[in-house]
């Protein structure tokens, strides 16, 4: 390696940090197509019985489990053969994804390639954000994650929008099968034959600074869920957001639809979430490195569980788009600066796997918050409980990070 490979920071490396943006935001799309007509229409196009609140969230459990399972896989195996095989194996685990959902007799289907969908977001975006962290510095860290970010869920934005379209026209299996499949195809594709493997930059980082020595998994999990006060603070908060992303997911569709809005206006209620989710972060994210992430992070939380709180005290288009923005905006605030806290935190000898093991505990959420509303809706027959039972820990959880948590930003 020449010594200009090693060169660190986001115009040093920007074609490779260009690709990796790309990256990020083809998983988006990949994970966005499941969004608006494959909870609206479990009903009627999948055979789910009405009200059956466990079973339509059933899908969206077994992908946290899976997600968060494959992100502690993933940053460990990325350290032992390299970022980009890891990312190159998630997409070819993709492929039969939209084959699957289009074909799908019965929900259990959904569930199944939902499970696919798991393995794939947690190897894919897991080393599209290790990646451009590896290639840039540790004062760009929240320009990073907010890059990152934005890339990503303006993607998951954009193709609950664009399918909710291509199911009216083409009909909801055609729609989701032609746009998954070009998805995955261009992902694969890219990553194959465009990405540079990241891991040198992470090898000559951790020389230069005289990083500490790696450390083994248990002892890295240890730090993340109870051993480091600063970072538990940090995993739980990851693990009690990922409860309103998996509300947005579930349950917003179908409350929507509920109440009379067609596919593509729900597309955009939601895709509003997912728009200024990912575009404020553009702002929060650079942010952070000057004010720093501990107040951004803490006041996310509430701004983002007040926002689904809001969902269910008003009526119309007009005030469910706000709702959902604001649940967005706070997630903005909130999401970026939570990893990049943990980047503050963890040594480059073992960065990609904290990075696994918060992304571990935070896409746990996933499961643990849908099958948490899942559960308030239909012990009270209400669809609503839902939404206050995610507000309500939203609440909580931001209350433990204010208490344990500390600023960590790099001076």
């Amino acid at each position: 390696m020449t010594a200009i490979t090693h060169q660190f920071g986001i115009a040093e490396n920007r074609h490779q940090f260009v690709h990796q943006l790309v990256q990020v935001l083809l998983v988006g799309f990949a994970i966005g197509m499941t969004r608006t007509v494959v909870p609206a229409l479990a009903e009627s196009e999948f055979g789910l019985e009405r009200g059956s609140f466990v079973l339509l969230s059933a899908f969206v459990i077994a992908f946290g489990v899976v997600k968060g399972v494959l992100n502690f896989v993933a940053g460990r195996l990325s350290e032992r053969i390299g970022r980009k095989r890891v990312l190159v194996l998630g997409w070819l685990v993709a492929l039969p994804i939209p084959v699957m959902i289009a074909l799908a007799p019965n929900w259990n289907w959904i569930v199944a390639a939902t499970v696919l969908l798991g393995v794939n977001q947690g190897l894919c975006w897991s080393m599209a954000q290790t990646s451009k962290l590896d290639l840039t510095r540790a004062n760009q860290r929240g320009v990073v994650i907010g890059l990152n970010e934005f890339a990503g869920y303006v993607g998951v934005a954009l193709a609950g929008i664009i399918t909710g379209y291509a199911a009216t026209i083409m009909g909801p299996r055609e729609g989701l099968l032609s746009f998954g499949l070009i998805v995955i195809g261009l992902g694969l594709f890219l990553s194959a034959f465009f990405v540079r493997d990241t891991l040198p930059w992470a090898h000559a980082e951790a020389k230069a600074t005289a990083a500490t020595a790696p450390l083994s998994t248990w002892e890295v999990f240890a730090l993340m869920s109870w051993r480091d006060r600063r970072l538990a603070a940090i995993s739980q908060a990851g693990l009690v957001e990922k409860f309103v992303d998996a509300l947005v997911w579930v349950i917003y569709p179908v409350f929507l639809f509920s109440r009379g809005l067609s596919l593509p206006e729900i597309g955009w209620v939601v895709g509003m979430y997912g728009m200024v989710w990912g575009g404020s972060q553009l702002v929060t994210g650079p942010l952070s490195d000057k004010i720093g992430r501990h107040w951004l992070n803490v006041l996310g939380m509430w701004v983002c569980g007040g926002g689904v709180a809001m969902m269910v005290v008003g009526d119309g288009i007009v005030w469910w788009s706000f709702s959902a923005a604001v649940s967005g905006l706070g997630m903005a605030m909130l999401y970026p600066n939570l990893s990049a806290a943990v980047a503050d935190i963890a040594s480059p000898t073992w960065r990609g796997s904290a990075i696994g093991i918060y992304r571990f505990w935070r896409d746990l959420g996933y499961a643990i918050g849908a099958l948490g509303f899942a559960l308030a809706a239909n012990l009270s027959g209400q669809i609503e409980a839902a939404f206050w039972f995610v507000a309500i820990a939203m609440l909580i959880s931001g209350a433990v990070l204010l208490v344990w948590g500390e600023e960590t930003r790099p001076h």
